[in-house]
């Protein structure tokens, strides 16, 4: 067997392994799903006349344009779940194990990061769901549903890059499920909420130049029909950045962890 189809056997191995793991505890999957359609009810209920009505319309206006901020937002508060499992695996023992097996280094990280990108779209689905039921509409074809698709896999696949060497990096459980927090917390810095052009001068140009605010308007253009501009592109090259460098900080760690 070539190098190569060995790290592919082994990869899908240790992807099949963590998706028994999500079968197992569905609480965890769930959560991820309920925090997004916790958030989207509470803006959409509390906040959704009010601001719709500053953006010239009603309830129904707003949830249009929350939704897909609320699901990039769903997309990155998945990565919790892969910063706390790496870390487990790492601190109760079970890498060691790997150690004494004839399995390729880097299947480790890439069965997380592919059990989690399967996980976190299917948790996308219900939020979808509860949107499209409290008043979110769609005129999107099915070419760009499935660009959306595509662009949602490319977010949670780089975020997810990022919480494997945040999972590395923590010496518990507790720290490794409070490290994501920031990734979690910058759409709420971006347009998920309200357009970034109505905000303060400082804060907007920080919202307008990080990567979660041309995610969420190229997201909003595929679903909602507004222009996306050179905002898929921005997106994607966001994508590629965040998971290159996740990627690579990742292996430098988990190298220096397992030589020890």
């Amino acid at each position: 067997m070539s190098t190569l189809a060995h790290a592919v056997h082994d990869s899908r191995t240790m992807l099949r392994r963590n998706i028994k793991h999500a079968v197992r505890y569905p609480a965890v999957g769930f959560g991820s799903a309920m925090m997004p359609i916790l958030m989207l009810l509470l803006f959409a209920f509390a906040f959704g006349d009010a601001i719709g009505a500053g953006m010239g319309g009603g309830r129904g206006t707003y949830v249009t344009y929350l939704t897909p901020g609320i699901v990039i937002m769903g997309v990155a508060a998945g990565s919790m779940s892969t910063s706390i499992a790496v870390c487990q695996d790492m601190t109760e023992g079970i890498i060691n194990r790997f150690r004494t097996m004839n399995i390729t280094r880097s299947s480790f990280m890439t069965g997380h990061v592919l059990g989690s990108v399967i996980q976190t779209m299917i948790c996308m689905v219900p939020v979808i769901g509860v949107a499209l039921a409290v008043g979110f509409r769609s005129g999107a074809t099915p070419l760009e549903w499935l660009a959306a698709t595509g662009l949602l896999a490319a977010v949670a696949f780089a975020v997810t890059w990022l919480s494997v060497a945040l999972g590395l990096i923590s010496k518990t459980v507790e720290s490794a499920s409070n490290k994501p927090l920031l990734i979690q917390f910058l759409p709420f810095l971006g347009s998920a909420f309200v357009p970034a052009a109505s905000m303060a001068p400082g804060l907007r140009w920080f919202a307008e130049n990080q990567p979660f605010t041309p995610m969420t308007e190229t997201l909003r253009g595929l679903l909602s029909g507004t222009p996306i501009g050179n905002s898929g592109w921005i997106s994607l090259a966001w994508c590629a950045g965040i998971a290159l460098v996740g990627y690579l900080w990742s292996r430098s760690l988990f190298n220096s962890t397992t030589r020890r």
